[in-house]
């Protein structure tokens, strides 16, 4: 299976060391591994904002879906209508549905039928392959690069945008 964004592993496993991202996190994303339940940064982290794919930044969750499963891994019962392709998973003795971003084909986690209404899914992902963005933070940023240009005498007007 391709997806819009390919990269080499060495490619992946550099960009995810450049952000920071958890040592887990080209293991998990690129690999199919599994981080330990109960673990990770995202399993108990109920603000307000949305989960991005580690690798490549796609919107994958708002975190209104939200929800505690108890199963030691960030859930949610929606994703973003696209973000995820699901592929079916018949390793460890079992059959699953794998969740991969759709943009870069990162390994997220995968999909049960057994959460909460609307949907009845549950979609169990690994922390290590997201990010969350905090709408606070970027309205911040953003009034950052607007302070920054009014201190500078620039209008949109005079830098041509």
């Amino acid at each position: 299976m391709t997806h819009p964004i390919q990269k080499t592993d060495a490619q992946w496993f550099a960009e995810l060391q450049a952000k920071g991202a958890e040592p887990v996190a080209y293991e998990v994303t690129r690999h199919a591994a599994t981080e330990r339940p109960f673990t990770g940064k995202y399993e108990q982290h109920w603000a307000d904002g949305s989960y991005h794919c580690v690798c490549c930044g796609a919107k994958l969750f708002n975190s209104g879906t939200k929800f505690d499963a108890g199963c030691g891994w960030p859930s949610f019962y929606q994703a973003v209508p696209g973000a995820i392709t699901n592929i079916i998973d018949k390793s460890h003795h079992m059959v699953r549905t794998e969740n991969v971003c759709t943009q870069c084909g990162a390994h997220l986690g995968h999909v049960f039928e057994d959460g909460p209404q609307p949907t009845g899914l549950r979609y169990c992902m690994n922390s290590a392959s997201l990010e969350f963005h905090d709408p606070a933070s970027a309205a911040g940023e953003n009034a950052k690069f607007e302070d920054s240009a009014d201190s500078a005498g620039q209008t949109d007007a005079d830098s041509g945008n």
